[in-house]
């Protein structure tokens, strides 16, 4: 095995290599600073996020009016609240779907980001490397321009089209190289992708009337009906969190290559499948009700590794609690820049992501990271 990754005992139950190199470089990097340092920090953002989305706004409700608020609502401690009923329904109705199914998705995108670089080895892989977004974008569509723009279908049309995606393009990488060739499964991602991205545009073309509402879906956002879409992909992105999570181990292993992980005992290709389809699974119903929101999942992981390492044992959970305050304060942006009108989340994630990857690149390619 190669000298790059730390030395274990095979045959010891407590076998689980960490290795040090970092899959973009091949230099050693440890975990920089105490894990739980960074995850109480992470903890703390995420509560500002939160706390920021329920407060800011066109209505302006103060975070310390919000908490008086939920601990009147808790039953044991019989505080009562002092909110009016309209700033309550502002808040909890209006605000606080948004923000869970802000903290959903950007949690889901960050973390299927972070793995997908893992399993591809491919530090600007995303969560939509495999043909998610252009199944998605194909299936909304077809549910816009043949069933209608308001119908229920529209997130079961996207998660299917992306779920079908993924599945031809792993096919696809399957029948080449035996699902065991990174660079043939992304090349197949690629292949589906620019198809049924094709197969997109014909359907806009002969459905003209549909390309606004369309566009406002591929953008993506955040608006809802109520807790009704977070209800929906709740189960869906927390399963996925928790299967994601619990192989955090066996990423850092599968970094110092297939053959040296193979010698540890890990099964390749059973494990690049299982994080495969569940980081597909969770972000397929993440993008099913808030559209195509860019950056959050190749940014976010870099965001991460550049503060604390390239561990995934801390990168994948500090992943969740980034991605998911980013998206939340990312909505926040989104409503207010231009309020009472809305901006879609994607410009916003987009503004924020494309200059720091931009960084990121330059730093890369001059060797500072």
């Amino acid at each position: 095995m190669n000298g790059a990754s730390s030395r274990v005992d095979a045959t010891s139950p407590k076998a689980t290599a960490v290795p040090t190199t970092q899959p973009d470089s091949g230099a050693p990097v440890a975990s920089r600073g105490v894990p739980w340092r960074w995850m109480l920090a992470g903890f703390t953002v995420l509560i500002a996020a939160v706390l920021a989305g329920l407060a800011l706004g066109p209505a302006g409700i103060s975070p310390a009016a919000i908490g008086s608020d939920l601990l009147g609502r808790l039953p044991w401690l019989g505080l009562g609240t002092s909110m009016s009923q309209l700033d309550a329904t502002v808040v909890w109705e209006l605000r606080a779907p948004r923000v869970a199914l802000g903290a959903l998705v950007g949690a889901i995108l960050a973390v299927a980001g972070g793995s997908y670089q893992a399993v591809f080895r491919n530090p600007l892989a995303d969560p939509y490397l495999l043909g998610v977004a252009a199944g998605a974008g194909l299936g909304a569509t077809a549910a816009i321009a043949y069933i209608g723009a308001s119908t229920q279908w529209l997130p079961i049309a996207a998660f299917g089209g992306a779920v079908v995606a993924v599945i031809a393009a792993y096919a696809l990488g399957r029948s080449v190289a035996g699902g065991r060739n990174t660079t043939s499964l992304i090349l197949a991602g690629v292949a589906v992708a620019a198809f049924l991205s094709a197969v997109q545009t014909f359907v806009l073309q002969q459905n003209s009337e549909s390309v606004r509402p369309v566009y406002a879906w591929l953008l993506g956002r955040l608006s809802t009906s109520g807790w009704s879409d977070v209800t929906l992909i709740a189960p869906y992105v927390i399963g996925s969190l928790i299967v994601l999570l619990a192989h955090r181990k066996v990423l850092d292993v599968l970094r110092v290559g297939d053959d040296e992980a193979t010698s540890l005992g890990v099964s390749v290709t059973r494990v690049r499948l299982i994080v495969v389809a569940v980081a597909t699974l969770g972000t397929a119903a993440a993008v099913s009700v808030s559209g195509l929101i860019g950056f959050v999942g190749v940014v976010i992981p870099h965001v991460v590794r550049l503060m604390a390492g390239a561990n995934y044992r801390l990168v994948l959970p500090l992943s969740m609690l980034v991605g998911a305050s980013f998206l939340c304060l990312a909505d926040v942006l989104a409503r207010t820049v231009l309020s009472p009108a809305e901006l879609p989340i994607g410009v916003v994630t987009a503004c924020v992501g494309a200059p720091f990857l931009a960084v990121v690149l330059r730093r890369v390619r001059g060797g500072d990271t």
